[in-house]
């Protein structure tokens, strides 16, 4: 990843990171996929290949909702949920086996059969809580039809693939494991991805891990001696905050078909260009109290799974991530802070309770309509909030009923000592210049009571780990008088986008701000002194085109727009494009390129040299970087740093040709109009009123025209990150009393509308 020296920020930043795909993991929408073979035998085909070789076999055609494509590869996938004696096993179809195609920029559909889950809820409702916290794929459902013939309903998980590691973290190529035994865990297997040290021969791990990237066991193996022999760099290998967050969901809602459990299993980790491990969450199924092996022995009653040990394996060296993390007594009271943050903001509040009972009326007709179904009707309306007796059900014994469990978990949690312990308070956060420029240095403070340690968590690129530092009330540090209660430190201000959270603690507990630190973050946006304009300028660019312009073969890729500010044309053999600092000759125009006297003239970042007309060699990241145009000579004319781009929307420069960059609707080879997400009458739709704007404690929201059809409410601060979202189809009062101050983005539908919250 290249390191952006300069970064500008715009409001529609935080638009780019809303969602990865509105429609496909819609929550509100049962998706519907069509599988075609063109043999009647399919079935036995694709048991025989899951007996073999497990490879994937031809379907004559997939169709989701409606699109459809032909020659695509299907397989049957799964562990103790395929049988080859039911009808409705777990799917993964892969849109690009035999051909190039996507679904919404997706090519790989992971389906599971809701084995061992009679309320449907479990995968979908346990990511839901999870996204709020990591990062996590999407989940809803879908109806399966093969050959014309309803197979049933299923949930449609996003899969943990190459695609998702990029758009979560901006690279795809690193090391990459799926942590669960390639031949399946179970009683036939010891072979655990415990994460283990078990020397340095990478053969003794191939058992426990499934490798996904073409190479990285040393890296692994460079991980588990870390964790093991070196905890004190262990946050050089690892993104502790994302373990402790996974470890702290899985002990909440007694997951334990995870690391936590008897197999230690189903999460992924991927390297990221900054060297560290990032853990991701998978299969959640046999979560809420299903699944009853912790390892070390079995809850066989409802009791002892709301009483499960808060700490469980924090002594076991079989369990290194637990044991070895919680050791660090700082670790233990940020895993503690995180664990009552997920009580708080989802038991004991029934947020949960709300969520799951939304996706049961979603999916209720879905659910009697599906004739191979492993449990009742009733089994689905009940097991929500009771315990049912699975019969002949894939599992023995009795399954927990959700709310059952959850409820008595979150009472039984939250009398413990350890959640009942005096935190410390974090308020009053200040900047000494709210608008630096870059490379000024500023004071950030905080008051703070009962603590006894305060830090500053900052960096500088999305992504990247962020430095953790002290800060001070010792009244050297501009922060008022010794032992004042403010804390202070100063910060160099070094991008234009400087993300940090404040950690607190005494010795019995922590507290965070924002309460959810490190996935949110409180957000600085800083001013650059703009290189002087140019003759021949970039004026505007597109980093991620799905349906605004094609090119002469219909092929909507990125693009960059240049503009002569001159009255006389300007031949344009010998200048170059790049997206690389260090490559800056990376394109060169060819002969005959010529920009007219106040002209346009349009490049495709495509990476397709054998089109006809103007096709670079690189593609726009739709994420971060940058573009520069260069002269014949190698000196740098023009250039721009950007952050992540929304869908179909332009960056450009405003006026025409000699003004400030800013995301607008694109103006593809004519002049800027200025529509732009920082002028005052944008993201304004007629349908959408906001009252009062700006608010205070609360505000309302009202629904006019055919905004009312849509009916999810989504509202989005600086960072990206959903603040609120819930159904409304007319008018909503919405409580922003906890909310931080600031600008928020509202969307309905495709409608947006930005706020201010005092």
């Amino acid at each position: 990843m290249k390191k952006l020296k300069h970064l500008i920020f715009t409001l529609f930043v935080l638009l780019s990171t809303m969602t990865y795909a509105q429609d496909l993991y819609d929550l509100e929408t049962i998706q519907t996929i069509e599988i075609t073979f063109a043999e009647n035998n399919w079935d036995a085909l694709l048991d025989a290949q899951k007996a073999g070789d497990g490879d994937y076999i031809m379907a004559q055609s997939v169709t989701i909702n409606g699109v459809s494509f032909d020659s695509v590869g299907v397989k049957y996938k799964g562990n103790s949920s395929y049988n080859p004696n039911q009808v409705k096993n777990p799917w993964h179809i892969e849109l690009d086996t035999y051909k190039e195609q996507e679904y919404e920029g997706y090519t790989d559909i992971k389906l599971a059969n809701g084995h061992k889950d009679p309320s449907f809820l479990r995968d979908v409702l346990g990511f839901q809580i999870l996204r709020q916290y990591m990062d996590a794929p999407l989940s809803n459902y879908a109806n399966l039809y093969v050959n014309g013939a309803l197979i049933g309903l299923y949930t449609n998980t996003e899969s943990i693939s190459k695609k998702f590691v990029n758009s979560r973290f901006g690279s795809k190529n690193n090391a990459f494991f799926d942590c669960s035994p390639p031949d399946g865990a179970g009683p036939q297997n010891t072979n655990f991805p415990n994460l283990v040290y078990l020397g340095q021969d990478s053969t003794e791990y191939y058992d426990s891990y499934d490798i996904k990237s073409d190479e990285g066991w040393q890296e692994l193996i460079d991980f588990c001696d870390t964790l093991t022999n070196n905890i004190a760099d262990i946050e050089k290998i690892l993104d502790v905050d994302r373990a402790l967050w996974m470890l702290a969901f899985d002990n909440v809602i007694v997951n334990l078909d995870s690391y936590i459990g008897n197999f230690k299993q189903n999460y992924y980790l991927y390297r990221s260009d900054y060297q560290q491990f990032f853990p991701i969450v998978w299969d959640l199924n046999e979560s809420f109290g299903v699944f009853s092996q912790t390892g070390t022995g079995s809850l066989n009653n409802i009791t002892s799974k709301q009483q499960m040990n808060q700490l469980l394996h924090s002594s076991d060296a079989n369990f290194p991530l637990v044991q070895k993390l919680l050791s660090i007594p700082m670790y233990k009271r940020m895993y503690l802070a995180h664990y009552k943050t997920m009580l708080l903001e989802n038991f004991d509040n029934d947020a949960y309770y709300t969520s799951a009972q939304a996706f049961h009326n979603t999916i209720d007709a879905a659910v009697q309509a599906d004739g191979n179904k492993f449990y009742t009707y009733n089994d689905f309306l009940n097991n929500l909030t009771s315990d049912i007796n699975s019969g002949g059900g894939p599992m023995g014994g009795s399954i927990p009923g959700i709310t059952n469990l959850m409820d008595g978990r979150n009472n039984y949690l939250l009398g413990l000592a350890d959640f009942t312990q005096t935190e410390p308070v974090i308020s009053n956060i200040a900047l000494s210049n709210a608008a630096p420029v870059v490379d000024e240095t500023i004071t950030i403070t905080a008051s703070i009571t009962d603590e006894n340690a305060v830090y500053l968590g900052y960096r500088s690129e999305t992504i990247a780990p962020f430095t953790r530092v002290e800060m001070y009330d010792d009244g050297a540090h501009n922060d008022g008088a010794a032992n004042d209660g403010i804390y202070g430190v100063d910060l160099e201000i070094n991008n234009s986008l400087v993300q940090y959270y404040i950690y607190a603690e005494n010795d019995n507990a922590g507290m965070f701000s924002p309460q959810r630190a490190e996935y949110e973050y409180h957000t600085i946006t800083a001013t650059t002194i703009n290189p002087p304009v140019g003759d021949l300028v970039i004026n505007e660019f597109m980093a991620s085109n799905d349906a605004t312009m094609a090119d002469q073969d219909g092929e909507y890729d990125d693009w960059i727009e240049l503009y002569n500010n001159s009255s006389s044309s300007i031949d344009l053999e010998g200048y170059f494009l790049s997206d690389d600092a260090t490559d800056l000759m990376q394109w060169a125009f060819p002969s005959g390129a010529v920009i007219d006297a106040n002209g346009y003239i349009i490049v495709w970042a495509d990476d397709d040299g054998d089109q006809e007309g103007l096709h670079a060699n690189f593609k726009l990241s739709a994420s971060a970087e940058s573009i520069f145009l260069v002269s014949p000579t190698g000196t740098i004319l023009d250039e721009v740093s950007y952050v992540d781009q929304i869908t179909d929307f332009s960056y450009g420069r405003f006026p025409n040709g000699t003004g400030d960059f800013q995301s607008m609707l694109p103006t593809f080879n004519a002049e800027n109009n200025g529509t732009t997400s920082t002028s005052n009458t944008a993201l304004e739709s007629p349908g959408l009123h906001v009252f009062p704007n700006p608010a205070d404690d609360s505000f309302y929201l009202e629904i006019n025209g055919s905004e009312q059809n849509e009916s999810v409410v989504y509202i989005y601060d600086l960072n990206g990150k959903i603040t609120y979202q819930n159904t409304a189809s007319k008018n909503i009062l919405i409580d922003s009393s906890k909310w931080t101050s600031g600008m928020y983005i509202i969307r309905v539908g495709s409608s947006f509308l930005k706020m201010v919250i005092n």
